[in-house]
C-alpha cells in the first residue's frame, strides 16, 4: 500500500518572489530589538513557510526552523538554495547575511528594496522622496544638497552634534526628518565600551573574532580589514546615533562614489553641480565647449536589479549625454556585469543611457577633453570660434 504525501496548497512562490519574501524576512529580523508575541512576525513566518513548502516539493530537506533559515542566510549562498532563480540573478557569493557580522549584506537589502514592500520603500524611497517634496514647497535646493551630504558625510553622530544640527540654516527646513533617520547605535556594535568609526565610510564598524573590526559596507569590506578613525563612548555626547541602514547602505556607500567623482572633476577643472533640481540626477558638468553630461552614480552588487530599477533622466535641467556609473570593483567581481544590465534593462533607457565603470567614465571624459583642447587649439589657429 503506498501512503499518499501529504497535500500542500497550489498557491506557493518560488523565484524571486521568494527570494524578495526571505530577504524581507531576514531584514525585519535584523530590525528586532526585543522579543515579541507572537514570536515572529507574519512577514517572516511566511517566508519560512513558503520556503519549507518549496523544499518539499522539490525532495530538499528544509531548514528546521526560522534560526535554521538563518543559518541557512549565513552559510549557503543564493545558488545553493532551491528557489529556481535565473542565472543572470544567481551570485556564486551571494550570502543574504554575512557570517561575520552577522547581519543582512547589501545584496539582502537590494532584494528588499526592489521588494513591492512598504517597509522597504519607508526606507530609501520615502524620505528621501519626502525631503525632495519639502525642499520643493520651501524653494530650497541648498537644504536638499546640505541633507545629502550629510547622509553621506556623517553616517554618525553623537547626541550632542545630533542636537546642533538644528542651529545649522540649511538643515533647519529638515531637523525633523533628520532626527527620524538617525537611530540608536545599538550594543551589538560596542567592544570594550566603546563605538568604532570607519576611517573610510564613517560608519560604525563591527566587532568580530580575533579583535578585529569588518565594516557594512562591501567597498570597505572588499579592501581588507578597515582603519579605526575614532572610538565614540555612549555615556559622553548624550549617546551615540546612525543612520538607518537602508540609508547607509543606498545613500552614504553610493555617496562616497558621488563626492570621490565630484573631487576628480574639480581637479580636472570643471565645477559639478551635485543633486542638481533637487536629485534629478547625482552630477551635472559643463564642458568647455558647453557640452552638458548628466551623471547618476549607483553601486549595487545585482546588476539585474539595478537595470529593472533604471529610468531614463529627468529632462531637466537639460543634457546631452546622461551616464551610469558604477564603481569598477563591481565589474571586476563580475566580470558580466554589464551584459547581465544589458539584458534586463528597458529598450528606453538602453538608448539613452550609457552605463559605465567610475574608471571607464575617466578615461572617457579625458578622451573628450583632450578633443575639445584640439579642436579649440586648431581653430585658435585658423583664427576661427573657440567653441567646438
Amino acid at each position: 500500500m503506498v501512503t499518499a504525501r501529504p497535500a500542500v496548497s497550489a498557491v506557493f512562490f518560488d523565484g524571486e518572489p521568494l527570494v524578495r519574501m526571505i530577504a524581507s524576512a531576514l531584514f525585519t529580523l535584523s530590525r528586532q530589538r526585543a522579543p515579541r508575541n507572537p514570536v515572529y512576525e507574519d512577514t517572516v513566518q511566511t517566508a519560512f513557510n513558503h520556503l519549507v513548502l518549496r523544499c518539499l516539493r522539490h525532495d530538499v530537506l528544509p531548514p528546521a526552523s526560522v534560526p535554521d533559515m538563518v543559518s541557512w542566510a549565513m552559510h549557503r549562498p543564493l545558488h545553493e538554495w532551491p528557489l529556481g532563480l535565473p542565472d543572470d540573478l544567481d551570485t556564486a557569493d551571494g550570502f543574504l547575511i554575512d557570517p561575520q557580522t552577522r547581519l543582512p549584506t547589501q545584496q539582502c537589502l537590494e532584494w528588499v528594496i526592489s521588494a513591492p514592500d512598504p517597509a522597504a520603500e519607508q526606507y530609501e524611497n520615502e524620505v528621501m522622496l519626502g525631503v525632495i517634496q519639502q525642499c520643493r514647497v520651501a524653494r530650497s535646493p541648498e537644504s536638499y544638497t546640505a541633507f545629502r551630504r550629510l547622509l553621506i558625510t556623517r553616517p554618525v553622530l553623537t547626541g550632542t552634534e545630533l542636537a546642533l544640527l538644528g542651529e545649522d540654516l540649511d538643515l533647519m527646513l529638515l531637523i525633523d526628518t533628520i532626527k527620524r533617520s538617525y537611530e540608536p547605535a545599538p550594543g551589538s556594535y560596542l567592544r570594550d565600551g566603546q563605538y568604532a568609526q570607519c576611517a573610510r565610510c564613517k560608519c560604525l564598524l563591527v566587532p568580530i573574532e580575533g579583535g578585529r573590526y569588518r565594516c557594512e559596507l562591501d567597498r570597505c569590506r572588499r579592501e581588507g580589514y578597515p582603519t579605526i578613525e575614532r572610538t565614540l563612548d555612549p555615556a559622553r555626547g548624550n549617546g551615540v546615533y546612525q543612520l538607518s541602514r537602508p540609508l547607509r547602505m543606498f545613500i552614504t556607500g553610493p555617496g562616497l562614489a558621488e563626492t570621490d567623482l565630484e573631487q576628480d572633476l574639480i581637479k580636472k577643472k570643471l565645477q559639478p553641480e551635485m543633486w542638481p533640481n533637487f536629485d534629478a540626477y547625482d552630477l551635472r558638468i559643463t564642458l568647455p565647449n558647453k557640452q552638458v553630461w548628466a551623471i547618476d552614480v549607483k553601486d549595487r552588487a545585482n546588476p539585474a536589479l539595478l537595470a529593472r530599477t533604471a529610468r531614463a533622466f529627468i529632462p531637466a535641467p537639460p543634457y546631452d549625454q546622461a551616464f551610469l556609473v558604477v564603481p569598477q570593483y563591481r565589474f571586476d567581481e563580475r566580470e558580466a556585469y554589464a551584459r547581465i544590465f544589458a539584458r534586463h534593462v528597458a529598450d528606453e533607457v538602453r538608448d539613452r543611457v550609457r552605463l559605465t565603470s567610475d574608471a571607464e567614465f575617466q578615461r572617457v571624459l579625458t578622451r573628450e577633453l583632450r578633443r575639445i583642447r584640439r579642436i579649440t587649439t586648431v581653430h585658435s589657429t585658423d583664427g576661427g570660434s573657440s567653441n567646438a
